[in-house]
């Protein structure tokens, strides 16, 4: 992953007329070529975001799973548009035809071996800036699972490590655990 040029004034528009086979990001302006995911990712990613579908399809309120290389707009200027690998969004408000408009209530992001101080720190940052409710680093190359969750009034991350033999706890729904000893397998 690689900040490919600095576009201080790249709007809305000029993003949306990229081609259509560019995978890229914009944080504060700055535009970010995004690296195919591998099949390892993929599973991993296919296998969360079936598990959280059914959850959300069985308690039929009004949360909704999405993927990349959907859009997640958070800020206009300078422009920070993401595409999370998987994230929930609670509010039907946020979502119209085209992207998610405003911060998500949980991001999943699966590591790569080119992209982990991306997902660990420049995100990290990001998502706790625009009030994420919770964010998971799901890394396979360390078989760990970072879950940081908003702590409100500190506006900042609390955090906790597991392994992919654990079942890892989801905090904006108490009755939905994710067992990664099953993702793995």
């Amino acid at each position: 992953m690689t900040a490919a040029r600095q576009l201080e004034t790249l709007t809305l528009r000029e993003y949306e007329e990229l081609p259509g086979d560019a995978r890229v990001e914009v944080i504060g302006g700055i535009v970010y070529d995004m690296a195919g995911a591998s099949i390892r990712h993929q599973e991993i990613s296919g296998e969360l975001y079936y598990r959280i579908k059914d959850y959300l399809k069985r308690k039929k309120g009004h949360c909704r799973i999405f993927f990349a290389p959907t859009d997640v707009k958070l800020r206009e200027r300078p422009l920070t548009i993401v595409q999370p690998d998987l994230f929930v969004v609670c509010d039907p408000n946020k979502i119209n035809e085209k992207r998610v408009n405003g911060a998500p209530d949980w991001i999943i992001e699966i590591a790569s071996p080119g992209n982990t101080a991306y997902d660990y720190l420049t995100k990290l940052n990001l998502y706790r800036d625009y009030r994420v409710r919770e964010y998971w680093v799901v890394n396979p190359m360390k078989s760990e699972v970072m879950v940081y969750r908003l702590n409100g009034p500190k506006k900042d991350f609390d955090f906790q490590i597991y392994s992919f033999k654990d079942t890892v706890p989801v905090g904006i729904y108490e009755d939905l655990s994710i067992d990664f000893s099953e993702i793995e397998g």
